[in-house]
C-alpha cells in the first residue's frame, strides 16, 4: 500500500503534480491537490519542459476536461474531491529526502543556501535530527523560482515542532541571529490577503501572527515552520469516521490541549464549552483548516469561536467546529476572549 502524508508531492505518469493534503488515504488513491500541471508556455521550468502552477478553481476545471479519474465523491466528507489514483502515481516526493538532497549539493544556488542555514539551525540550535526536517512548496519538485519563492519548512513530530517555533523565538529578534522576525510590511500584505471581513483588526491579526513563531525571515526569503506528523503519530485509517455538516454554531470554550495546532487541519481540543449560538451539542474540538487561524490559542486560553458545526460519525458521535470552510473564512474565527495586546 502507498503511504504519503500532509506535505508529500505526487508525481504522475500523466506528468502532473500534486501536493498531499491529509494522511489518511482510500485504497485506490492518494487524496492530493492538483498543483503544477504541463504548460509549454509555463513559467517554470523542469528537466527541459514547462509546467503551471493553478490555482483550486483551475485544477478542478482542468482535472474535469483532462483526467476527471483524479476527481472522485469523497464518502467521509460528501464532496468532491481530488487524488492520484494509486495506478497512476510515478513517484511519492518526500520532503526530508529533497532537503538531505539539498545538504549534499557541491554548488546550491542562493535561495538553497538559505534553505540550508534554516535546517542548520534547527538541527543545532533545536537539536531535531535530520530525519525530522524537511522541505516542501514548490521546492520539493524542484518547480520554485530562485528570486521569488519561499521556503516551506517543515518539522516531523508535532513536539518537534514546537521545539522548533520555541527555539525560533528565543532568538528572532537577536541582530546576530541568522533567523529573523517579520517586519510590518509583510504582515500588512497578509492581512490584505487573508482578511475579508471584519473578524479580526490589522493589529489583532498582527498580534496573533507574531506570537506563532512559525514564520520568519532568512536572508530576506519568507520562510515557514511547517508541522507534519510522524509515522506513528498517524492513526485510523480513512473511512473511520464521516463528517455530516451541521449548519452554524458560536462557542466560548477553554483550550485542553493545542499540540495539533498547526498540523493540517490545526485542531484544538476544548473543555467547558458554553453555547452562545446555535444547538445545544456535545462539542469537544475546533478545528481550522485556513492558515490564519492556525496556532491562534494556547493550552489553558479561553477562546471564542464561530464557524460550521460538523457531526463526527465513527466509534464514538461528538460535534466538531470548523473553522476555514471556503478560503477566506466569511464570519468564522478563533479568537481569545480577552485579547490584551501589550
Amino acid at each position: 500500500m502507498m503511504r504519503a502524508r500532509v506535505r508529500d508531492f505526487i508525481y504522475t505518469k500523466d506528468d502532473l503534480f500534486l501536493a498531499t493534503t491529509t494522511y489518511l488515504h482510500p485504497n485506490d488513491r492518494i487524496q492530493s491537490f492538483l498543483r503544477y500541471i504541463p504548460d509549454p508556455d509555463g513559467e517554470r521550468s523542469l528537466n527541459g519542459s514547462r509546467y503551471t502552477k493553478v490555482d483550486s478553481q483551475q485544477a478542478y476545471n482542468f482535472l474535469e476536461e483532462y483526467y476527471p479519474d483524479y476527481l472522485f465523491d469523497c464518502q467521509v466528507t460528501q464532496v468532491k474531491m481530488m487524488g492520484a489514483p494509486t495506478s497512476r502515481v510515478e513517484r511519492i516526493l518526500s520532503p526530508v529526502d529533497r532537503l538531505k538532497e539539498i545538504m549534499e549539493m557541491d554548488s546550491p544556488n542562493d535561495l538553497l543556501l538559505k534553505v540550508i542555514k534554516v535546517a542548520e539551525t534547527f538541527r543545532e540550535e533545536a537539536g531535531i535530527g535530520a530525519n525530522h526536517l524537511g522541505i516542501s512548496g514548490s521546492i520539493l519538485p524542484n518547480l520554485y523560482d530562485p528570486l521569488v519563492s519561499d521556503i516551506d519548512f517543515v518539522v516531523y513530530g508535532l513536539k518537534n515542532h514546537r521545539k522548533a517555533m520555541a527555539t525560533f523565538e528565543s532568538m528572532k529578534n537577536d541582530p546576530k541571529s541568522p533567523l529573523k522576525a517579520i517586519k510590518d510590511g509583510y504582515w500588512a500584505k497578509l492581512y490584505a490577503k487573508r482578511i475579508k471581513d471584519s473578524t479580526l483588526s490589522y493589529d489583532e491579526f498582527r498580534w496573533y501572527e507574531d506570537r506563532k513563531n512559525n514564520r520568519g525571515v532568512v536572508d530576506g526569503t519568507l520562510f515557514d515552520i511547517l508541522a507534519t506528523r510522524e509515522w506513528d503519530e498517524i492513526t485510523g485509517k480513512f473511512g473511520d469516521e464521516t463528517y455530516e455538516p451541521c449548519g452554524t454554531i458560536e462557542i466560548e470554550a477553554t483550550v485542553s490541549d493545542a499540540l495539533a495546532a498547526f498540523d493540517n487541519p490545526a485542531v484544538y481540543q476544548v473543555e467547558d464549552v458554553k453555547i452562545l449560538d446555535g444547538p445545544d451539542v456535545y462539542l469537544k474540538e475546533v478545528a481550522s483548516y485556513t492558515h490564519t487561524y492556525s496556532g491562534q490559542a494556547r493550552e489553558g486560553e479561553r477562546i471564542v469561536a464561530r464557524g460550521k458545526l460538523e457531526k463526527v460519525m465513527g466509534k464514538k458521535t461528538h460535534y466538531r467546529l470548523i473553522v476555514g470552510t471556503t478560503r477566506e473564512s466569511l464570519g468564522e474565527y478563533v479568537k481569545l476572549k480577552d485579547l490584551k495586546m501589550d
